[in-house]
């Protein structure tokens, strides 16, 4: 990535996850992008008529450096309950190699499960550092360019890769906070290792070709983030989209003194 100055800003959000247009789910996202650290963390869950029939909930965290502007994951936690069972997974990186990842408790051995070799665990993000859009230069943020990037991720359990490509620009508005330009990309995902290749959801998403994710800017950094994301599903359109986006550029640190 090419070195840029140094920006901050930070993005306190909610969103909403709807099925057929129902709502089905609810959650927060905070990001913090400093001079030369970063921290993100979400949490959400079920919400509507289908928390009547399940009860789930989960968060997800990461934090890294930023070194030439670019974002550098630290480390990665996320826990997700559903009902009676719980599981957390964690994950170290250096430099985008995992040193250390565990997963509590630690699920059974599935032969049919792609392996995750040594070498799968090297130039990766985690996912939440993965969702983070960095744009290069100095120029306009909102282009089609944005559009053509992609990312090596690595969950704890598995590791895909990301392709983005771009479809259109278009105008959004949060119910409260932001409301202006987004660039919309088509996002592809390609399975890796740490998969069971039978499964229909995996299917499905290795084939399909109409997913896309609308992308907005953190104020005061180079940072684009999701404000929706659409997946066409067997049961109707799902749709994660926000409701509330607070974003604002902060001023630099003051250096303190001992």
């Amino acid at each position: 990535m090419p070195s840029g100055a140094a920006a901050q800003g930070r993005l306190d959000a909610q969103y909403e996850a709807t099925l057929a247009g129902v709502p089905v789910g609810r959650g927060s996202w905070a990001i913090e992008i400093g001079d030369d650290t970063y921290a993100a963390a979400a949490q959400g869950g079920t919400a509507g008529l289908l928390k009547a029939f399940s009860q789930g909930s989960g968060t997800g965290a990461s934090q890294g450096r930023i070194v030439n502007g670019a974002l550098v994951a630290n480390a990665y936690q996320a826990s997700t309950t559903t009902g009676k069972k719980s599981e957390q997974i964690h994950i170290t990186l250096a430099n985008g190699n995992v040193k250390e990842f565990g997963i509590e408790p630690q699920p059974p051995v599935d032969p049919d499960r792609v392996p995750v070799t040594d070498a799968n665990k090297r130039g990766v993000f985690d996912p939440m550092t993965a969702s983070l859009l960095r744009v290069p230069g100095n120029g306009e943020l909102l282009t089609p360019e944005a559009c053509r990037a992609g990312a090596s991720v690595f969950d704890g359990r598995m590791r895909y890769d990301l392709k983005l490509d771009y479809k259109r620009m278009e105008n959004v508005k949060a119910e409260k906070g932001y409301r202006g330009p987004a660039v919309v990309c088509a996002i592809y995902f390609t399975p890796v290792a740490g998969y069971i290749p039978d499964r229909p959801v995996i299917k499905y998403l290795s084939t399909a070709r109409n997913i896309e994710i609308a992308f907005v800017p953190i104020a005061g950094t180079r940072i684009l983030v999701p404000f929706r994301m659409v997946i066409p599903t067997p049961f109707g359109t799902g749709m994660l989209e926000a409701t509330s986006f607070i974003t604002q550029a902060l001023p630099p640190h003051v250096a303190k003194t001992q």
